[in-house]
């Protein structure tokens, strides 16, 4: 066995978009991987015959990320391979090309091409698709030189800009029926309007879809709406003044759909599961004791996977409870069932007729293909087995332990690979981001190098966690107070019940929330010998302004704005505490990331340098909030390797 190098990430295969064929004989999905010299991802098409337990690569060129099955033979997907075309695009020209390949192999031809940039596509015939596209206001609506308008950026609401996306000003995710043969658009919502999901019912006469308007600020609350395309007919279907939708879908002659009226616990509220009857009357199906997505954290993901669906008489839906994610199902009398029960992490999944597929972190494997089976798994795919089978690896060890009576914190501890119960190792504490997310069991390369570069890795899942209840998650007005109480008891513990852990050689770090914490710890404690803060947040005054969410997740988690309680938004700011500062801190902040801006890294770097605390800072152009996740492959080595040397200098 040989240790897991830095790089070794870069190796890795990552698995997204699983979509059963028609007809349910073949699976696609979409295989990643990284082209280091290129500083850039490869992704392509493969498909998995389920008759002869293969997989094979569809397409080639590295660029194809998303797609749909136009019928059971044939695949649909976007791309741009023309040199005119790119050409095109290089201009600012928006259009989408879609290429379609047989599933035996062969060309790809150029099927269509629709005048807009689309983000979603379903097929209603032949000749007519349902297109969500980017549309925008000022560039579409008004006569200007394009050229002479890069130089500017005008805004004019909030938010005015989106991790990932850039400026977002004036500009909306738009519902659209393109008819291919007549190259004809049908617009099914205004230029204000964003839509933020749709679905079509089994007959492909109505749309059920989820949209926000707003012109000036972006409200919490959503809307729900009726589309018929017969009538070409928008039919209002919210039942809630105040409410925010986050799926819905048609069940038999019903509407399900999941939200929250966020009157409880803010906008980090756990979604109840609602049905509607044909004349508007609504039903609670399930009280949302759970988060209805998947939040076990790892770096080892690329591209996204459905988590919620519709077959059937069920709606199927992906939970986090407490350290796992599951695949469950309710029918419309609210009837619940689970359907994985083992531990680890659902990343997605894919459902016809009952059939059951699903990307899955098992153990300490890395993403693979699996089949259920009445509740028993079946792994299809190997493309990471080599991980486990030649790398060394450390297994994390649980530990349960009460932090105040009646709150019982779960954690883990992660022991250097070729572990030597004589010696002292250096340990580095890890927090999660969110705080609405957890750790579990799950493969994280970063840590798996730590431990196999001789760090003791430990972790835990503080209040504010997802997985056990609105109650346990609701941190709002409380940050850097429970939820670090919890974090240094859970380092007192592992320093009282490991004694191979060194407490004079202690690191701290975390991203965004975890950047945060690791902040606010620096301020309280000087017990860490050195800190790597990342995608941080040190001001909440600053961050309420300036960041893409700011104006109301700041609000709702602090309970309190600039004009309210700026007293509150200054007592939870990590920035007040900087001078009393000792550890010496890295910061590692992205130029684009417009969820913890690069100000509240610079403000903490500053401060920290202002009061003699040795710090340094390292910025990556060209990347945004997911740096760590899916940040270019150069980028993530860099990152990878400056927080390693950090604590290498002062832990080693």
């Amino acid at each position: 066995m040989e240790n897991l190098l830095l790089d070794d990430f870069t190796k890795y295969r990552f698995l997204s978009g699983i979509k059963y064929s028609p007809d349910g004989s073949k699976i696609g999905f979409v295989l990643h991987h990284m082209d280091v010299e290129e500083n850039k991802y490869l992704s392509n098409i493969y498909i998995y015959d389920i008759k002869t337990e293969n997989s094979t690569k569809l397409t080639s060129q590295g660029s194809e990320k998303t797609f749909l099955f136009k019928d059971t033979n044939t695949i649909l997907f976007p791309d741009i391979r023309d040199s005119k075309d790119k050409t095109r695009k290089e201009k600012g020209e928006d259009f989408t090309v879609y290429y379609e390949i047989p599933l035996n192999g062969g060309e790809a031809n150029k099927a269509f091409e629709i005048p807009l940039n689309v983000t979603n596509i379903e097929m209603l015939d032949d000749n007519n698709y349902l297109v969500t596209a980017l549309y925008d206001y000022y560039k579409e609506s008004l006569n200007r030189d394009l050229e002479e308008e890069k130089d500017y950026e005008v805004l004019d609401e909030i938010p005015f800009w989106s991790n990932g996306q850039g400026f977002t000003n004036k500009k909306r995710n738009r519902l659209y029926i393109y008819n291919i043969k007549e190259n004809h658009l049908t617009p099914i919502t205004d230029e204000f309007t964003n839509v933020d999901s749709f679905k079509l019912n089994e007959d492909k006469t109505k749309i059920i879809l989820i949209t926000s308007s707003f012109i000036d600020k972006m409200p919490l609350k959503s809307e729900l709406y009726l589309y018929h395309i017969e009538e070409k007919h928008l039919e209002k279907l919210t039942h809630e003044e105040i409410f925010s939708y986050a799926y819905a879908d048609f069940l038999e002659d019903k509407i399900i759909f999941a939200g929250t009226d966020m009157e409880s616990y803010g906008i980090n509220e756990n979604n109840h599961i609602y049905l509607m009857d044909k004349s508007g009357n609504v039903n609670i199906l399930s009280p949302g004791n759970y988060s209805l997505w998947n939040s076990v954290g790892s770096d080892c993901r690329y591209g996204s996977n459905n988590s919620i669906k519709v077959d059937g008489k069920y709606l199927y839906f992906v939970t986090t409870e407490y350290d796992s994610s599951y695949i469950n199902r309710i029918d419309k009398t609210g009837d619940i069932e689970k359907l994985t029960i083992e531990k680890g992490s659902v990343d997605g999944f894919d459902i016809l007729n009952g059939e059951i597929v699903f990307v899955g972190l098992r153990g300490l494997k890395l993403q693979e293909l699996y089949k259920l089976d009445n509740y028993k798994e079946e792994q299809l795919t190997s493309f990471n087995e080599w991980v486990v089978k030649e790398k060394k690896l450390s297994t994390p060890e649980k530990i349960t332990f009460e932090t105040e009576k009646g709150i019982n914190i779960e954690g883990w501890i992660m022991k250097p690979v070729d572990f030597d119960e004589n010696k002292k190792y250096p340990g580095v504490l890890d927090i999660h981001g969110g705080p609405k997310s957890v750790y579990g069991e799950v493969f994280f390369h970063e840590m798996q190098y730590w431990t196999n570069e001789g760090y003791v890795v430990f972790y835990c899942n503080p209040r504010g966690s997802d997985g056990r209840g609105n109650e346990f998650a609701d941190i709002r007005g409380k940050y850097g107070t429970i939820d670090y109480n919890d974090l240094m008891k859970f380092t007192d513990y592992i320093l009282e019940n490991y004694p191979f852990v060194d407490e004079d050689k202690l690191g701290v770090t975390g991203g965004s929330y975890g950047g945060f914490m690791t902040n606010w710890i620096i301020g309280h404690t000087n017990r860490f010998k050195a800190a790597a803060s990342q995608r941080s947040i040190s001001n909440w005054i600053s961050k309420f302004g300036t960041t893409d969410i700011g104006y109301y997740f700041v609000d709702d988690q602090q309970d309190a704005t600039p004009w309210n309680d700026v007293d509150k938004l200054w007592f939870h700011s990590p920035l007040k505490y900087a001078n009393k500062v000792m550890t010496p801190t890295l910061f590692i902040h992205s130029e684009e990331d417009y969820r913890c801006w690069l100000a509240e890294g610079l403000q903490m770097y500053t401060a920290l340098k202002y009061h003699g605390v040795e710090a340094r800072l390292c910025m990556f152009r060209g990347e945004n909030h997911e740096l760590s996740r899916s940040g270019k492959p150069k980028h993530r080595i860099r990152r990878l390797k400056e927080m390693t040397d950090w604590f290498d200098r002062y832990l080693k």
